[in-house]
């Protein structure tokens, strides 16, 4: 065995990195403890005592494949001189005294090698190796892994200067560090003059039967620390064992990364007096890369120590301090002494119980969170104890003098040369006032306060549209409204919902900034989020910048830094700190610029970036201070560097370089803007940023209104607070306390980042997929700066980031997937499915990972489907997703479980508990939920919910908001609601974090012990999130005994979260099921696990690569919620889902029209798509399909737009990676039941429990008897629900030390009496048992001032009581919600999120009390419990009354229960004590309960109906009654936006009255006042798809619809004009004419009537030219190029205005005498007013437009003429060839085609011309549509004597047919304009429907009537065919037919001279989404490309052709590309992006 490595991984022990499995990943948790005699006095007694420390806790560690392969274990002692005295001696050596040797284990490789390299090195040191001895030892009994990488175990004897103790330790330490660094195959457990370490990858049990030396009786050790490891990863080693040299840690240094980087980069100013010139630096890197986390720490807090600077509790003191910013009760001194720390270095942060000895000093310490269980006993012997458990060693009760618990931010330490233990606060004030630390702050530290003031921000008076920097940048409206505005107005992120959809950053060909492709980290399984929000006082953003001092030295200059108190600096701030040197002349500054020529192009960034390296280094090399990197010189000539990646590469080169420690790095920017931004600049090492953009911004918001009418400085504060708030947030969900160790920290992931980037800016990052290169960012910068600076100042719109928009960011639900999918299960229409799995590929293909995959199939392989697995089965791997019941509708809950239930599929719960009756049957369906989800909220988990489900989830993270707890807002909180809850109505929810009892492996995995004891039927699942290293948490996972594991991708959720959360936490599920998978197989665990995964899958095409990637279950949220009516809103959180889908508004619950089968028929298509799939590729099953990653590959030729991205990682296939072993499940995990205590029990009580006959048993108990109540807990419930039995019927009498979860779970009818103590969760989740603990009656020590039980009990408690006679220790009674506990003081956080119960503290308490307790009440009888309790939700009260005899009784109850004398004593004094009781009062309770009692008092006279925040049945026309205007404005301020839309009645604009009208050829319409349209906006969703804008449905120009409704709803009308300008260049006349396909698509339509878009378009533009708004404004630069356009129609002026506006020369040719086409002759002047059309036509001539008139291109103008004379011609002519009736007679005078009719009608109005005349005469129209009502409206206006309507179809129904679907234009039945003032005229509709003509009929060559049959129309599948009536025929008088059926195409003339090609329909024929014809030049649009077509589809044809003709002309002259928008206003990037074709 040859090992090839140094140090850590010295034997090669990981497997390599391959795939995506990266051993650099692991994690690892444990259980440690110390066992000590106080005095020091060594014996073997207390090494066989520290065995049974160990291995009682071995539950608390792991074992792998093989049960014989623990993950590590260890023991260390003091040195055991008298053992080693006589094995040295047999070796012939005769040992020194102790202290004056030193000696240690040594891991080598077999031979002399390393050994005679150690002896070489001591030498070079001045020490002499003695002898080496062989430590024996037990090989047999390792398992296959553990004895495969076994070392040889060696022991030198090390001699030197012993003289000199702390030289020889300095000289030791070199040796070690230099070992490690040199020698191969050697790895040093320890080297030490006092203690040794034994360990090895051992279980617990191993250790002493290994290391033959533990057993030996001459072992003598005053100490023995011991540690058993839980390695997430199942590849554990020898070296990766604790203890190490100094300290055993258990949990998680979160901040490793960047503690590693601030150590590499502090060597660079490490110097000391205490050693040797240049040995020093031979130690350095003094952290080894490849250790763990507690491997670092280990080697800093000794180099802290050895260097002699600091003692062990010092360095512990430094490296992990307490909570101190936000501790007022905390000494000055030690509040000064943890400042002076903080200057010298940042805390090693995360949940960390660290134990330590340097054989002096034995002790523990413990994170600022406590979130790891410490608990210790001291002796009357003089032993002190100390575990992560009690229970561990047995001791007699009476022995025991004193019980407690390790306190967060406290060290426990027992000094054994002074035989005391210290206390923590004498300790360390003592460590405090050893130098006067304030003294040397007040002297050196520098606040920004004390810095001289400058100027506030400037606004340059630029609006905001106009601001070309801004869009440089990348701002956006949509990100300034839904994003900034919440945050400068309320201080707070705002909310979404319905999770991330959008493209991912790398796979976007538009421009993205580098922040995007960073994720956000978070901590899930191994370590746990912190509760940002109610534990707060933990966190802090205060940092100290700027030149550090010496890490080994103590002195005052130390404090010499700049402190602030939040990373983001305003303007005036930063300049403050810019001109410091003032006043600090030493602190100078330096500002680079990070911009570049515009002109370099992209090889000018990496040059730009190499240059900013350069240059700060150059200025450290000048000792500046500051380093500042500025944008603000970027400009039309200058393009900014990304802030991020040039902070980053800077970062990383001083780093590199030792430098970074020596400046401040700060950053001034415009780019960054929203929290995430902030985030990842600090996480990558800049010291603080000042976002200048976003403040003017602010400013110039602020100016043109739309913000608040507040102080600028005011409003940029509160954006800062919501930063603040969102950096803690980010920081939390990592774990991370401060900011001073998140920086630097890097906690991302790269997604789609090229390795090249991360070398330069981001090293060690990862980034697994590479991707964008440096030229890729350049060319986005590029890109970005071209359209900013381009020719046309477009305005800011929604670019579609957050919701989806026409033309915007690709998203992977749209409304063509949407609509299809809708249609395709309802009617089951297979067409419609074919069309839904089209449009969700190609959105697949658009955003994700897997959309770059391609199914690679053998033809020769494929099979029969009838071999595949059938639909029946395949269906029940399918689950849908955890949405919780009150985050969506009763209805919709139960649609999904009644569904899944008959397909045999699961559904789920969600973490909102769920209603007991849902469990029976109704109408033979189920309506339980199959899965219940038990996450951080505990709502609603009782025995009885838990025993009744079919899987139990654990839910570790979330994909909307992985590392979040969740929030239900109390509109959502109904009285059902609050019910199955157990909580209180119209009362916000707020779940924490998952950190209560799920925050770290081991408690992950008691709590699946815990649930498989609550029901042994149930498959345990565990919820986890895609992020890097989650393979490794997944092995962790199923260590820890999981059935199940759930990778759920970063897009999906339902659940409401705040922004920054939902777009950056997470990655995609296609990376994390990979690496689960690839991992899983590796460690032969796959077979033990079953592996689903969700997150946006929507086709088959995804279940079957989701199958191949690892996967045998598929989960499913959003798309089965669309199925049943979900429209994506992204409202959910808001209670006003229009479809009643996500909401408990009972109104809006009424409009939910999803039904089961509508679910059923989406799993039966999916199934059977995939069932093809499976034939395609010769896979009979789905379980063969799991992990075939061979069948997929990259899609070959595709085309990456930024830097291709490498999925090789991701396609390894498993199967090679370890092959023979399961790569899908076969076997069921060991939870082994018959073995726990309870099953044990289970026999003498069964009967008991299922009669309720009374049952006792009587037991000893142990901490290894763990959840003891709950397995019976489980048959209770089934035999007898949530009821249970009476109270006290099955009682359990124990004694002794209670494992972890005593009495989880425990049901209503069981008790348990407990005589000693108790572990972690005691009532976890109690469920109406009793549970009553108490000191064993020997025990000498008072109760109330001793622990008695551990953290977090009572946790989840719905019903149920407890009496805790004793201390309990933190996070007691979280989220109870039901229980009634009473205890003798608690820890911090006592009664956080109480929502229910009572609870009663007859003692102090710690800090934090109540935070977050939204209900229930706390009495508190403590010393200064004011300043522990957190008043935000509580009121304080006092106790009187009736409520004070109940707590008497309840407290004398508690006394008789456990015998407590101090509560007896409470009892007897209760009269005088009564007054110090506090009464704690929740706020939002005591309103609730005031509420229900106003409710009471007038009960007899209202409903009692409840509804949470009611909506009217009845729609609202507030306008009604109303007198004048400024009464209903008043009004509108009170208008309800939320539920306008079901609120208010729908008002379009009036028509004036039918019978005036007619009369004249005046407007038909009367526009509303800004007030009542005020009110119609108020309609408007603001959806997150706007189908009204859809491209399939919708308005084809792509009106950002809900976004100018929003703005004229704020009366915003200047802001609502550009943006509606922005897409439409002519609302006037779609506002007047179009049909409004947008109102047929309307959301608000599907429940009530659509929002009147229409009026609001026309009144938006009427406004803007009464306003003045609409003025001529030529372009400020020509071009030389020209453009014809033939034709004036919509699609014509509409080309012409758009490529004016860049500057080119436009000429328009008309045939007729006047501009406008159909606007002018084709459309009567009552709809559309032709002085309009002539004043745009005179507005766009102003602007430089030529129009040419009477100009017949073609006829009297040469077609060949205008293309010689222009560079481009766009041919608009239109479709004007109508459709002709060629039957009999058509060639009567008489006859006429509709739009003659109509243009000589308007002519005769425009010049007083005759023409053809209706008056007198009968009238028929012939067609429908449009024209058809034109034809009518203007005959009625001419007088004719009558007028009917034909029309040959059918009429249509009153409402849409099933065939019709919305979003689909309606076509229903509906009375236009002119079948008005037909009924008005002559009482009768004029339309005759199923009527043909067969023949005209004249009169002298007249007509004078119409031969006509009826027919009918019967339907055959999807096709309708039509007969006549026999017997129907008659005769129609007519004078005048018009024929109105429509237009065949253009006229040829031009087209015909051109030579331009046509299609079938005689259109103009262009290629795929092109205008351009097979003629050079010649373009086409309008209806003359398309066919006939609404005015709306001309102006977009018309715009998108000038786009087209744009680029052409650009490109073909190297001009790059177009400025011109798309639909919806968008402009895509003018600068080509990299494009790299896959190898």
């Amino acid at each position: 065995m040859a090992f090839s490595k140094k140090g850590y991984d010295w034997a090669d022990a990981m497997p390599a990195k391959q795939g995506l499995y990266d051993p650099s990943n692991e994690r690892d948790a444990c259980g440690v403890g110390f066992i000590i005699n106080i005095k020091g006095q060594a014996s073997h007694k207390i090494l066989r005592d520290s065995e049974n420390l160990l291995c009682n806790m071995s539950h608390r560690g792991a074992t792998g494949a093989d049960t014989r392969d623990g993950d590590g274990a260890g023991v260390m002692t003091a040195m055991p001189h008298q053992l080693l005295s006589r094995e040295f001696y047999s070796l012939g050596c005769k040992l020194p005294p102790l202290g004056q040797y030193s000696t240690g284990n040594l891991f080598v490789q077999p031979g002399d090698q390393c050994m005679n390299q150690f002896d070489s090195i001591a030498e070079q040191l001045g020490l002499h190796v003695v002898a080496w001895r062989k430590v024996p030892v037990n090989s047999e009994i390792l398992g296959p892994a553990s004895h495969s990488k076994e070392p040889v175990v060696m022991q030198p004897l090390v001699v030197g200067d012993w003289q000199e103790e702390r030289k020889f330790q300095r000289q030791l330490f070199i040796l070690k560090k230099r070992a490690h660094h040199e020698i191969q195959g050697l790895y040093v457990c320890s080297l030490d003059t006092r203690v040794i370490v034994y360990k090895g990858q051992l279980t617990p049990e191993q250790v002493p039967e290994y290391y033959v030396d533990l057993r030996d009786d001459a072992f003598e050790t005053h100490f023995a620390l011991v540690h058993s490891r839980f390695s997430t990863n199942t590849f554990p080693s020898w070296e990766r064992a604790q203890p190490f040299s100094w300290c055993a840690h258990n949990g998680e240094i979160n901040t490793l990364r960047g503690n590693k980087n601030w150590m590499r980069a502090r060597e660079g100013l490490l110097h000391s007096k205490a050693f040797s010139p240049g040995d020093l630096e031979k130690t350095f890197p003094i952290i080894d890369e490849l250790g763990s986390d507690s491997a670092a720490l280990d080697s800093v807090l000794e180099l802290l120590v050895v260097s002699g600077v600091m003692t062990m509790p010092e360095a512990v003191m430094v490296m992990v301090p307490e909570a101190w910013q936000n501790n007022p009760l905390m000494p000055a001194a030690k509040r000064a002494f943890y400042e002076w720390a903080s200057c010298v270095m940042e805390p090693w942060d995360g949940p960390a119980l660290l134990t330590f000895s340097d054989g002096r000093y034995c002790g523990a310490s413990l994170d600022r969170n406590g979130l790891r269980p410490c608990r210790y006993y001291v002796t009357s012997d003089d032993r002190m104890i100390c575990a992560s458990e009690v229970g561990t060693v047995d001791i007699e009760p009476e022995m025991v003098t004193r019980k407690g618990r390790l306190m967060p931010g406290r060290m426990l330490l027992v000094d054994t040369r002074e035989g005391v233990i210290v206390d923590d606060e004498k300790l360390k004030l003592q460590y405090a006032q050893r130098h006067p630390f304030q003294q040397w702050l007040d002297k050196y530290q520098i606040k920004l306060s004390h810095l001289a003031a400058k100027p506030p921000v400037i606004d340059d008076c630029v609006p905001v549209s106009q601001d070309r920097r801004m869009r440089a940048f990348g701002y956006s409206a949509e990100h300034l409204s839904l994003i900034l505005s919440p945050m400068v107005q309320y201080g707070k992120e705002p909310l979404g919902s319905m999770g991330n959809d959008t493209v991912l950053a790398c796979l976007d060909p538009e421009p993205r900034l580098p922040y995007e492709y960073f994720r956000e980290l978070f901590a899930q399984v191994t370590n746990p989020p912190i509760d940002p929000i109610r534990e707060k006082i933990v966190m802090s953003l205060a940092c100290h910048i700027g030149p550090e001092g010496n890490l080994l030295e103590i002195s005052d200059r130390q404090a010499h830094r700049l402190s602030l108190d939040s990373p983001l600096l305003t303007g005036s701030e930063l300049a403050a700190i810019r001109g410091m040197s003032a006043q600090y002349p030493e602190w100078t500054s330096h500002t680079i610029d990070i911009t570049f020529d515009v002109a370099d192009g992209v090889a000018g960034y990496k040059s730009a970036l190499d240059r900013v390296c350069e240059e700060a280094r150059a200025a450290i090399d000048r000792d500046t201070k500051i380093l500042i990197l500025s944008d603000t010189m970027a400009s039309a000539e200058r393009v900014a560097l990304s802030a991020l990646l040039a902070a980053g590469a800077v970062h990383h080169y001083l780093v590199a370089t030792k430098l970074r420690a020596k400046v401040a790095l700060l950053v001034e920017t415009g780019e960054a803007r929203e929290t995430h931004h902030f985030c990842v600049l600090v996480g990558y090492g800049v010291d603080a940023i000042c976002p200048y953009m976003i403040y003017e911004a602010i400013a110039k918001l602020h100016r043109e209104n739309v913000l608040p009418d507040k102080p600028v400085s005011q409003l940029i504060a509160q954006f800062r607070g919501a930063v603040d708030d969102g950096f803690r947030k980010v920081m939390s969900k990592m774990g991370i306390s401060t900011l001073q160790s998140y920086k630097g920290a890097q906690i991302f992931e790269a997604l789609g980042v090229a390795s090249e980037v991360i070398d330069k800016c981001f090293v060690g990052t990862a980034s697994r997929v590479q991707g964008t290169t440096l030229e890729g960012f350049a060319a986005d910068a590029l890109a970005r700066h071209d359209i900013a600076y381009g020719p046309v100042i477009a305005v800011m719109g929604d670019d579609g980031e957050y919701n989806w928009r026409k033309g915007g960011g690709k998203h992977i639900n749209t409304p063509a997937a949407i609509s299809s999918l809708q249609d395709a299960v309802r009617t089951k229409n297979k067409a419609a499915w074919l069309k839904y799995t089209e449009a969700s590929q190609k959105s697949i293909e658009d955003c994700t990972l897997r959309g770059l995959l391609e199914i690679h199939a053998d033809e020769s392989r494929a099979i029969p489907l009838e071999e595949v697995e059938p639909w029946t089965s395949i269906v029940k791997r399918f689950c849908t997703g955890a949405m919780s019941y009150g985050s969506i509708s009763k209805e919709a809950h139960t649609a999904l479980a009644v569904a899944m239930n008959r397909l045999g599929g699961k559904s789920n719960s969600g973490e909102g508990g769920e209603d007991p009756e849902r469990s029976i049957p109704r109408n033979g369906d189920s309506e339980r939920s199959a899965i219940k989800q038990v996450a951080s909220g505990r709502f609603g988990v009782t025995s009885n919910y838990l025993a009744d489900a079919d899987e139990l989830q654990i839910k570790m993270a979330q994909g909307a908001k992985a590392g979040e707890g969740g929030e239900l807002l109390g509109t959502k909180v109904s009285r059902e609601i609050a019910k199955t809850r157990h909580t209180t109505p119209g009362v916000t929810l707020v779940s924490p974090p998952p950190h209560h009892d799920i925050y770290s492996i081991e408690d992950l995995k008691q709590l699946i012990f815990d649930l498989k004891s609550a029901n042994q039927r149930a498959r345990i699942s565990v919820k986890l999130v895609s992020e890097v290293g989650i393979g490794v948490v997944a092995s962790g996972v199923v260590k820890a005994l999981a059935d199940h594991i759930l990778v759920a991708g970063h897009d999906g959720g339902t659940g409401a979260a705040r922004w920054t959360g939902i777009k950056y936490a997470g990655l995609p599920w296609e990376l994390g099921l990979a690496e689960t998978h690839q991992t899983l197989v590796l460690n032969d665990l796959r077979g033990r696990v079953v592996l689903q995964t969700d997150g946006q899958l929507k086709t088959a095409r995804d279940v079957a690569i989701a199958a191949m990637l690892g996967a045998e279950e598929f989960g499913f949220a959003t798309t089965p919620l669309i199925t049943l009516g979900c429209v994506y809103l992204r409202r959910c959180h808001q209670n006003n889902c229009a479809v009643g889908v996500a909401t408990q508004d009972p109104v809006l619950r009424a409009k939910f029209r999803g039904q089961p089968e509508h679910v059923i028929n989406f799993f039966y298509y999916l199934a059977e798509d995939l069932r093809s799939i499976m034939a395609m590729l010769g896979i009979r099953s789905v379980n063969e399909l799991v992990g075939r990653t061979e069948f997929l590959r990259t899609k070959p030729n595709y085309q990456f737009t930024k830097g291709e991205l490498d999925l090789g990682l991701l396609l390894k296939p498993a199967h090679e990676m370890r092959p023979g072993v399961a790569t899908y499940n076969v076997v069921g995990q060991e939870h082994q039941i018959e073995s726990r205590l309870d099953s044990r029990l289970l026999p003498d009580l069964l009967e008991s429990l299922r009669t309720g006959k009374p049952g006792e048993v009587e037991t000893e108990i142990c901490n290894t008897d763990r959840a003891v109540g709950t397995i019976l807990s489980y048959h209770l419930s089934v035999a007898h629900g949530l009821e249970g039995l009476p109270q006290g019927t099955v009682r359990l009498r124990l004694r002794g030390s209670a494992g972890q979860s005593l009495g989880a779970f425990l049901a209503p009818g069981i008790a348990i009496d407990l005589e000693g103590d108790a572990n972690d969760y005691v009532g976890k989740g109690l469920s109406g048992g009793q549970i009553i603990v108490y000191p064993p009656r020997a025990s000498t020590f008072d109760s109330h001032l001793n622990i008695i039980v551990g953290n977090v009990c009572l946790f989840g408690a719905t019903s149920g009581e407890a009496f805790i006679g004793g201390i309990a220790a933190e996070r007691f009674a979280v989220r109870n919600s039901g229980a009634l506990a009473v205890v003798e003081g608690v820890g911090d956080h006592g009664c956080e999120y109480m929502t229910g119960g009572r609870v009663i503290v007859l003692g102090n308490v710690g800090r934090n009390f109540a935070a977050g307790m939204s209900g229930g009440l706390a009495y508190v009888l403590a010393e200064g419990f004011d300043d522990m309790c957190n008043k935000e939700s509580v009121d304080l009260e006092t106790v009187h009354g009736e409520e004070a005899c109940w707590l008497k009784r309840t407290i004398q109850r508690h006394a008789d229960l456990t015998g407590s004398k101090h509560a007896r004593g409470v009892v007897d004094r209760f009269s005088e004590l009564l007054p110090r009781f506090v009464k704690v009062f929740p706020k939002d309770y005591k309103r609730v309960l005031a509420e229900e009692t106003a409710k009471e008092t007038t009960k007899e006279t209202t409903d009692n109906t409840v509804s949470v925040e009611p909506v009217a049945n009845d729609v609202v026309d507030i306008e009604d009654a109303l007198v004048d205007e400024s009464l209903l404005s008043d009004r509108v301020q009170k208008l309800d936006k939320l539920r306008g839309f079901a609120k208010y009645r729908r008002r379009g604009d009036k028509y004036r009255n039918a019978k005036k009208r007619v009369n004249d050829w005046d407007e038909l319409s009367t526009r509303q006042t800004k007030s009542q349209l005020q009110v119609q906006a108020a309609r408007c969703l603001d959806c997150g798809i706007p189908f009204c804008q859809s491209d399939t449905d919708g308005c084809p120009i792509g009106n950002v619809i809900p976004k100018w409704n929003e703005l004229v709803f704020k009366d915003q009308w200047r802001d609502a004009f550009d943006r509606l300008m922005a897409t439409n260049n002519f609302p006037e006349f779609t506002g007047r004419v179009c049909p409004a396909p947008c109102e047929g698509a309307c959301v608000a339509g599907i429940s009530e009537l659509p929002v009147a878009i229409k009026s609001i378009e026309a009144a938006i533009i009427d406004h803007a030219w009464e306003m003045g708004w609409m003025q001529a404004v030529p372009p400020r630069n020509r071009s030389s190029w020209k453009v014809a356009v033939v034709g004036s129609g919509p699609a014509g002026l509409a080309a012409a205005e758009q490529l004016n506006s860049v500057g080119h020369l436009v000429t328009v040719f008309e045939r007729e005498d006047r501009v406008g086409g159909l606007l002018t002759y084709g459309i009567p002047n009552m709809k559309l007013d032709k002085r309009l059309v002539q004043r745009r036509v005179d507005k766009m001539a102003a602007e430089g437009i030529e129009f040419v008139t009477n100009a017949h291109i073609g006829v009297n103008h040469s077609a060949t003429d205008l293309l010689s004379s222009f560079d481009a011609v766009l041919l608009a002519t239109g479709a004007t060839w109508p459709r002709d009736l060629n039957i009999e007679g058509r060639q009567l005078e008489g006859v006429y085609f509709a739009m003659d009719f109509l243009t000589a009608s308007t002519k005769s109005l425009l010049h007083n011309k005759g023409g053809i005349s209706a008056a007198g005469k009968h009238v028929v129209v012939i067609g429908g549509g449009d024209t058809g009502n034109d034809c009518i409206g203007t005959s009625v206006r001419q007088g004719a004597a009558s007028v009917t309507n034909f029309e040959l179809l059918p009429q249509p129904p009153h409402e849409r047919s099933a065939d019709n679907p919305w979003p689909q234009y309606p076509r229903v039945y509906r009375i236009d304009y002119g079948h008005e003032e037909v009924i008005s005229r002559w009482g009768k509709d004029p339309r005759i429907y199923s009527i043909s003509a067969k023949r005209f009929l004249g009169d002298n060559n007249r007509l004078c009537g119409i031969e006509t049959v009826r027919v009918q129309w019967t339907r055959e599948g999807d096709r309708w065919s039509m007969e006549e009536v026999a017997g129907s025929e008659e005769v129609v008088e007519a004078d005048l037919v018009f024929l109105a059926m429509g237009f065949l195409g253009p006229e040829n003339k031009v087209i015909e001279e051109l030579g331009v090609k046509q299609g079938p329909r005689s259109n103009v024929e262009t290629g795929d989404g092109s205008y351009q014809t097979n003629v050079e030049g010649v373009f086409a649009a309008g209806d003359c490309r398309r066919g006939q077509s609404l005015i709306v589809w001309g102006i977009n044809e018309g715009r998108m052709a000038a786009r087209e003709i744009d680029t052409w002309l650009r490109s073909s002259n190297g001009h790059g590309g177009s400025h011109l928008p798309i639909s919806g206003g968008i402009i895509p990037r003018t600068i080509s992006a990299i494009k790299a074709p896959v190898s």
